[in-house]
């Protein structure tokens, strides 16, 4: 697997460098974007993740089997006095550990906003939209299957996608999949995460306790307080940041939200010098996929599958609703929003990206374990609704992962990473380093720089109004490549 990583996901790194020398190779390090070490690190959780699921599955149904119950329903106490907290140990992974996961996306979101390839307008239309559509239809689709009562609380779970899961897929593909097809996915289930983010906090809070929730709040200002102040160091805001959980915590609001509250408030710049955000998810990235989320999915995926119970659940119509939700309600709402936006022209498509990646791409946006799993424990109370709803998204983000390799692996190949490699002129290339599926040389859908050879090859898009001098498409390399932070405070 670190094989296919390495050559799938660090050929920008390698072939960054090659053949330049002195500043040049200096600046080209320099340059190797923080969003292909997030990928990196996505691609190798998602394979921790699978063995963590599979084998919650497996003690879950195995003669062991009322050991992992009893396991998870262990109670713990954290504080002591009035401030004492109990709960099982899989309440606290949920509410406690998933604090980290989204406190890292949180990082991530707010690193796309202010430096990444979501800052621009033109470049972060396409992706929302699509995002927005994969979030509405499957929610739509999940409530015309599963219609109302207590199964219709679950409409919410086939809104997410799974960032590690679905990387870790493209990892497996290498360079069938090409690096805009990475990129569309990466911020189409950024948005995703924003989304499920706001469901979470909106429809899946039942009670509300106001004094703790300005508590909360008033947390927020000091760290807000304390990064206006100039204060860089992170461990001084871990006191403030264990308050602010305490006290979402105790308000009713998910506390999972505290992380990405906390995420937002981290400055995407340098602060006198120093890349916080950066050191940040340097740091805490490994954790989080590494252990938390994998943690996660041991403690909720083991569902009993024995005594006929497999099949119980594929009667019901909340198993079907899900399935049809993620497998189908990704497809059509991604593939059929993007298709609509950029026929009315409001955004483009990655550079090298072929506009038949767009349904693999969709397809992979079904796999929605980890966030899907989360809503669940939100949305339902009745144990066999649970169950239910995880052998529906189990089943779902299966189906969801071989369709989107099989259509992106059948797909006319992408033109790859984008390399920095000179020409013999001095410019730069984007992507024109490498033929595709025999009909193009590169990412040449329009003449650019007076035309230059290698950018005029691919037929189909020719004579479509609206694409010459576009800046659509070269906005997202450019963007991608480019250093994120620049040396002045802010955001």
């Amino acid at each position: 697997m670190d094989i296919a990583i390495a050559s799938g996901m660090t050929v920008v790194d390698r072939r960054a460098t090659e053949g330049v020398t002195g500043p040049i190779r200096r600046v080209a390090a320099a340059v190797a974007s923080p969003l292909r070490a997030f990928l990196h690190a996505e691609s190798a959780g998602g394979i921790v993740l699978v063995v963590a699921a599979v084998s919650a599955l497996v003690w879950a149904n195995s003669p062991a089997a009322d050991g992992y119950a009893r396991f998870w329903q262990q109670e713990v106490s954290l504080g002591g006095g009035g401030a004492r907290v109990t709960h099982d140990l899989r309440h606290w992974v949920n509410d406690g550990l998933m604090v980290l996961f989204f406190f890292v996306i949180g990082l991530e979101i707010k690193r796309e906003l202010v430096v990444g390839e979501l800052r621009d307008r033109r470049a972060a239309t396409l992706p929302a939209l699509a995002a927005l559509g994969g979030a509405v239809i499957p929610a739509l689709m999940y409530v015309a299957v599963a219609g109302g009562g207590e199964a219709g609380r679950g409409w919410g779970i086939p809104m997410a996608t799974d960032i590690a899961f679905a990387v870790g897929v493209l990892a497996l593909l290498g360079r069938r999949a090409s690096s805009g097809a990475k990129l569309f996915l990466l911020s189409v289930a950024i948005v995703d995460d924003i989304l499920a983010i706001g469901v979470i906090a909106i429809f899946y809070t039942e009670r509300l306790n106001l004094w703790w929730l300005a508590g909360a709040v008033a947390g927020l200002l000091v760290a807000a307080g304390m990064r206006g102040l100039g204060v860089s160091r992170p461990w001084t805001y871990v006191p403030v940041g264990v308050l602010v959980w305490f006290a979402t915590l105790e308000s009713g609001v998910h506390a999972t939200l505290a992380g990405v509250a906390l995420g937002l408030l981290t400055p995407a710049r340098p602060v006198a010098g120093r890349g916080v955000l950066d050191d940040l998810e340097r740091s805490l990235h490994p954790v989080s996929a590494f252990l938390v989320v994998p943690l996660f999915a041991l403690a909720n995926a083991g569902i009993d599958l024995r005594g006929g119970a497999l099949g119980d659940a594929f009667g019901r119509t909340v198993t079907w609703a899900i399935i049809a939700g993620l497998v189908l309600g990704k497809i059509v709402g991604i593939g059929g929003v993007t298709y609509l936006v950029r026929r009315l022209d409001w955004g483009a498509l990655p550079a090298g990206m072929h506009h038949r990646e767009v349904l693999g791409a969709a397809a992979l946006g079904g796999i929605g374990f980890t966030v899907s799993l989360f809503i669940t424990d939100l949305a339902f109370t009745d144990a066999g609704l649970i169950g239910q709803a995880k052998v529906g998204i189990l089943t779902a983000s299966v189906i969801a992962a071989l369709t989107g390799a099989v259509l992106l692996f059948t797909a006319p190949a992408g033109t790859g990473a984008a390399t920095l490699s000179p020409r013999p002129n001095g410019d730069r290339t984007g992507d024109g380093d490498r033929t595709g599926d025999g009909d193009r040389t590169g990412d040449g859908d329009r003449p650019r720089n007076g035309g230059r050879p290698g950018d005029q090859g691919r037929p189909g898009d020719q004579g479509r109004p609206g694409d010459q001098g576009r800046p659509g498409d070269r906005d997202w390399p450019r963007n991608r490549d480019r250093p994120r932070n620049r040396d002045r405070p802010g955001n």
